[in-house]
This record gives structure tokens, sequence and C-alpha cells, in this order.
């Protein structure tokens, strides 16, 4: 499941940056074909374009924004990780299992945290309230995230069901991996517990007892999966081919623009003179304007506030 997610959002940013290069491409730069307007001695020009030029420049635009997305959804996981590590004071080794870490809570939890590395944390109300069968099938669920580098695929998908919205699949692949990956996580405790289900599911219940509503996870195809009835996982064939469609789009489109897509600038901005002379008197009064402009959008803002005050 993460696989067939992973694969579509790396389609997907393929597509994304090949609209973006060739957007880049179809624009020409140089004073030929340029358009230009004469205001008396002075020849201002502007940037051209053809209809397809226009359509896959728009279409670049998009890619950038795309692209723009993932950057700023993994800033905030990697800061919503920074702020996890922080928050965890100073933990300590669990006797018996030193991989494990301790940390000062007064809720029972346990979870797997970390990208390249992850370890497992326990709290120390968890260690007091469970048996020794209980923690032993928390752990080793834990321990199967850690060794299938979950927390890293569970970002990298929310990563891309956040950025790549034009695309049906990645989202809803990775939420279902995100159920499978504790499912299986499940079943590793199950076997380190002699095909036992009694203790992990005592401990499910005790964190659900003990905890906020919602902590211990408690789902019923968790429930159907301790009783014994596993449902295999499938992938959703019309969330899959509405992306395998959607990719097919975008490539169509950039295929077929990009011959026909013409666009012609020069270096100077757009609507300045290309005699320098000419442009920078002509940036100077409109940063004057913009000046005069905000002195008085402030004086008018103070006014507003001083007239509130006193009335």
């Amino acid at each position: 499941m993460f696989s067939v997610a992973l694969a579509l959002g790396v389609g997907g940013l393929s597509a994304v940056v090949a609209a973006i290069l060739t957007a880049a491409a179809s624009v020409h730069h140089g004073s030929t074909g340029a358009g230009h307007i004469l205001l008396g001695q002075a020849r201002l020009t502007y940037p051209t374009a053809n209809g397809a030029a226009l359509l896959l420049l728009a279409v670049g635009a998009f890619g950038a924004f795309e692209i723009a997305a993932v950057a700023r959804a993994s800033w905030r996981q990697l800061r919503g990780y920074r702020r996890l590590r922080a928050a965890l004071a100073h933990p300590t080794p669990l006797d018996g299992d030193p991989s494990v870490r301790v940390i000062p809570d007064s809720l029972p939890q346990a979870f797997c945290a970390g990208y390249l590395r992850p370890g497992i944390y326990v709290s120390q109300r968890a260690v007091e309230l469970l048996t020794e069968p209980e923690l032993g099938a928390v752990l080793a669920h834990e321990h199967h995230h850690r060794r299938a580098r979950d927390p890293l695929r569970l970002a990298a998908g929310q990563i891309l069901g956040e950025a790549l919205v034009f695309l049906p699949g990645p989202g809803p692949l990775s939420e279902r991996y995100a159920d499978l990956a504790e499912l299986r996580a499940d079943q590793a405790a199950v076997r380190a517990s002699d095909g036992n289900s009694a203790p992990l599911a005592s401990a499910l219940l005790v964190f659900d007892e003990n905890g906020p509503p919602g902590v211990s996870g408690i789902s019923p195809e968790r429930v159907d999966s301790l009783l014994g009835e596993f449902a295999s996982p499938r992938v959703p064939l019309l969330l899959l081919a509405g992306s395998v469609a959607a990719l097919a789009a975008l490539a169509a489109a950039i295929w077929s623009l990009s011959p026909v897509a013409s666009a012609h600038a020069t270096f100077n901005l757009p609507l300045l003179s290309s005699a320098p002379c000419v442009t920078v008197p002509g940036m100077l009064v409109i940063a004057a304007c913009v000046s005069v402009a905000r002195r008085k959008m402030r004086r008018r803002s103070r006014f507003k506030r001083v007239w509130s005050h006193w009335g």
C-alpha cells in the first residue's frame, strides 16, 4: 500500500518538475519578438506569448505551487518532530530493554518516533500499570514499527497526501497504510506472545481506561484482527485509476503544448524601458509614490484609533 502511494507521489513530483522545466524552456530571452511601446523617446518593453505558452506557463506555475506545498509540508513535519523531541524530557533506559526509553509522564502511552533512527518511548505510568506480559506485547508492537520505519513512511505519505492535491490517491492510500501498519504491528505482538492475543488486548484496555479518549487506538478492525480475522489489504482501484488518469492528462498537456508554445521577453522587467536613464528615474518616482501612499495610510489608521478612543 505504501509502495503504491510512494510511486504515485514520485510520479506526481516528476510531472510537476517536468512542467516547470518545460514552461521555463518555452520562454525565449532577448529583445527579438518581445513587444514594445514607444512613448516619446522612451521604448517600453513587455513579454509576449501565444495561447499554448500561456497554458504551459499556467501549468508550470501550478507545478511550482506543488513543489512549494511539498517543501512546506516537509518543514511542518520536521518542526513537529523537533517539538516532540524537545518535549521528551530526560528519558531513561528501561530495565531489561535499554533500547526503550522511559519518559516521566502521568498518562499511559507508548510510541515509536524518529525518521532515520526511530526510537521507542514508553511512559512511566504505562510501566506502572501494565503487567510484564502486557508490557512485553506493547513493546513488541512498537519494535515492529521501528523495524519497518513506520514513522518515516507515515510522514512521507502525509506530505505527499497534503501537497499533491491533483492526485486523489496518495492521501487515502497513506491513511490506509497507517491502519495496516497498526494491524501488522499487532500481529508481531501476538507472535511475540506465543500466539496469545490476550496480553496486547488487555494492554489496549488499560490504555483506554486510564488515558484520554482514543489514545489506545482501538478500532473494530483491530479487534477483528486480534480475534484472528485479519483482512488482507486491497488496493483501491478507483483511486489508483484516478491518479494515473491525472498523471496522464498532465503529461499529455505538457507533451502537446511544448512544441507550439512560444514566449518572448527581454531581460528587463515588464513595462520598463530598455534605456537605464529612463528606467531608473521612473523607478524612483514609483518608489516615492508608494512611500507617500503608505504614510497616508498610517496617518488614517492612527486618526481612526484616536477617534475611536475619544469617541
